[in-house]
């Protein structure tokens, strides 16, 4: 007996030695890929795969879609029912919590790492901040100004000005089928919105205004995204300080006065906050979708969110746009359709042009190999 209860004793002893072993190998291996991923982040090409990697177009898109709809619900409520009419007080508040976000994100070592400062000109980040100001706070004040018909009109023209901005500065080109697509969704979105185009003479200025200013800083956050290192938050905390700088200076020119006065109890700052906080969000999934696509892609979205609500009233709530609009709409979606399976048809063809490449680069060495065994073969056999 002593024997048997020395063996068990002995065979327990290397059980849990075996899981304690294996206990620590997992560990290991946890802090393995731990490790890895803390220094794939501390990096800006690592923190920029990483981004590519869990949030490709799809996700994007959704993502900035969802907000979108969001804020639009959170601004009706502070301009509407709240009473808040400073659309670019509203618009400082927006960034200038972000940059309160972000600052927090710094200090937490939860920021992606900015690209060197040699790859990126201090200007290019300069002129991205100052066009966002100006992009976001006229964007603003034409909405308050003007019916949600003639904004949406005025948002058409930012399409047919990225492209033609696009070329001129980086001499790219779209297909001419997906210049038709693009004609079908704008003439959609036109007829979809036609009976709401009520605006006046400084609301039309201030939509006109707008136009340019949104078209670049669209170019602007896709190709740094694309061309460089930058992950969408590590360039939003470079250019927000600039944006608020501009947006200080646009406040005395295009807000009313009274905004001291305004009532400032809990309810009324509730609500700002929580579209400051939407502000945030539909910022940094306007980037994502921006990196993770195109320029003119994020117009189509734009546009398509429009449809997609004036639809939805119609089939959730019982509104009636009036039959003009529901078609309008309803081909405008078929034009972002097609748009959307020429965009996704290319990306597959330069995957399958790149794929041939990449075998014959992979088939070489092989070859290489196969030809010295071959001669060490035959020296053998002359050697035999």
């Amino acid at each position: 007996m002593g024997l048997l209860f020395s063996l068990l004793r002995l065979d327990s002893r290397r059980f849990i030695k075996r899981k304690d072993s294996d206990a620590g190998e997992a560990g290991r291996v946890l802090e393995e890929l731990r490790g890895s991923l803390y220094n794939e982040l501390r990096t800006s090409e690592g923190a920029k795969r990483q981004q590519q990697r869990y949030c490709g177009p799809f996700v994007a898109m959704s993502f900035n879609f969802m907000v979108a709809v969001g804020i639009i619900l959170g601004n009706k409520l502070v301009m509407g029912k709240v009473g808040f009419n400073y659309p670019i007080f509203l618009t400082l508040i927006h960034y200038a919590s972000a940059w309160i976000l972000l600052a927090f994100f710094k200090a937490f070592s939860l920021l992606p790492v900015s690209p060197p400062s040699k790859t990126t000109p201090f200007s290019s980040l300069f002129a991205l901040g100052a066009v966002m100001a100006f992009a976001s706070g006229l964007a603003n004040t034409s909405l308050k100004h003007n019916s949600v018909g003639f904004y949406q009109m005025a948002k058409i023209a930012v399409t047919p000005t990225i492209v033609v901005a696009e070329f001129i500065l980086f001499r790219k080109t779209i297909s001419f089928s997906k210049v038709l697509a693009l004609a079908v969704v704008s003439l959609g979105v036109a007829v979809a919105t036609v009976t709401d185009l009520e605006f006046n003479f400084f609301g039309a200025c201030v939509a006109v205004a707008w136009i340019f200013p949104s078209a670049i800083n669209k170019i602007l956050w896709s190709r740094l995204q694309q061309q460089g290192n930058w992950t969408a938050l590590s360039l939003m905390w470079k250019t927000t300080p600039v944006t608020v700088f501009f947006l200080v200076v646009l406040m005395p020119w295009l807000d009313p006065p009274g905004v001291m006065s305004f009532k400032w109890d809990v309810n009324n700052a509730s609500a700002i906050l929580v579209s400051a906080l939407l502000g945030f969000l539909l910022q940094w999934s306007g980037a994502l979708a921006l990196g993770a696509t195109s320029a003119t892609s994020h117009v189509v979205l734009g546009q398509f969110k429009t449809c997609v609500i004036l639809l939805g009233g119609y089939l959730l709530f019982g509104s009636d746009p009036g039959f003009v609009s529901i078609c309008g709409a309803v081909i405008a979606l078929g034009g972002m359709t097609v748009y959307t399976s020429l965009s996704l048809k290319k990306s597959s063809d330069k995957a399958t042009n790149l794929l041939p490449k990449e075998n014959l680069a992979s088939s070489k060495p092989k070859n290489e190999k196969d030809k010295e065994e071959q001669s060490i073969a035959e020296d053998k056999s002359s050697v035999v």
